[in-house]
């Protein structure tokens, strides 16, 4: 047994015996799970790199670039930058969405509600976080296909891109509001009094003073929403259309697919994954392609983070 810790007097300092079992045994529960957690997903890894191993060997890696073939896998055409392309389409309508909005309420939340107001409205803008994305889906084509998008771009396609990303923007307003609002309320009180103190107006402080120090966070929320934009799926696999493949589009008008919208239409029922060669694992080879760029919007948020953090 090891010997029980002693201070310079002769007092022992190492506690009750029961609990540092109990907290020695609470350190390995957690212990196990993080290892439990990286073991799933360095398997979840291996088993992508190995199945979009095979669908490369299978297939000329010149046709994953060519957009005038499209995205139709089951005829063989597997151009990777239709659907990257979508992806790109829908998340950046989706930011244009959602930053404004989420930064907007979390300036206002922060800065400008009264605490009785705030006790009120942001329960409510969490709420919005919990309304399933498929409600939201139905929402696009329902109401922001006739309500918007046609009267911006007349004669646009009932299932089209922009509704998909307008929905994800509301989708992911809240993440974005609920992560920035907390890196505004991180911000020292001393410094708004310092610029109050020098004549500065409440707008010129939340501006000129709140913001840039809490740009951190919200450099943080806008790539945490943008990896969610880009995760998202039942949205677009309702809204966005081309549920059998689609041709390369820039037009956010047109029906369109994302690749999470591609995995999903391939992937309806096992029996209708069939075609040529390398169909089915093209869905392997498109999550491996989410899983590089989350990861690399997830280092890329990380320096940024560490390289502007102001540390009060």
């Amino acid at each position: 047994m090891a010997q029980a810790a002693m201070s310079p007097t002769g007092i022992d300092l190492s506690g009750n015996p029961r609990r540092r079992r109990k907290e020695t045994l609470i350190r390995r529960v957690f212990q196990a799970a993080a290892v439990v957690s990286v073991v799933v997903s360095a398997a979840i890894v291996f088993s992508l790199v190995g199945r979009a191993g095979y669908f490369l060997a299978q297939v000329d890696l010149a046709t994953l670039i060519a957009p005038s073939d499209g995205w139709f896998p089951r005829r063989g055409s597997f151009d990777v930058m239709t659907i990257f392309a979508g992806t790109l389409l829908v998340s950046g309508i989706g930011m244009l969405v959602a930053a404004p909005l989420g930064l907007g309420a979390a300036i206002y939340l922060s800065e400008y509600a009264r605490p009785r107001v705030r006790r009120y409205l942001k329960p409510i803008l969490e709420i919005l976080a919990g309304v399933p994305s498929v409600v939201l889906g139905f929402f696009a084509i329902t109401w922001i296909t006739p309500q918007i998008v046609e009267r911006i771009v007349p004669g646009a396609q009932f299932f089209n891109m922009a509704a998909a990303g307008i929905a994800v923007g509301i989708l992911i307003t809240p993440l974005v509001a609920a992560v920035a609002e907390d890196a505004f309320r991180s911000v020292p009180q001393s410094l708004r009094e310092a610029s109050y103190g020098m004549g500065a107006r409440k707008r010129s402080t939340t501006l000129n003073v709140v913001v840039p120090a809490a740009v951190s966070g919200v450099v943080a929320s806008l790539i945490l929403a943008l990896s969610r934009a880009i995760g998202e799926t039942m949205i677009v696999a309702i809204a966005s259309g081309a549920t059998g493949g689609s041709a390369f589009t820039l037009d956010p008008a047109a029906p369109g697919q994302t690749m999470t919208a591609a995995m999903t239409a391939l992937a309806i029922g096992s029996d209708q994954v069939r075609g040529t060669e390398g169909t089915f694992e093209s869905l392997y080879f498109i999550g491996l392609l989410l899983f590089l760029i989350t990861l690399a919007l997830n280092v890329i948020s990380d320096r940024f983070v560490r390289r502007v953090r102001q540390k009060y």
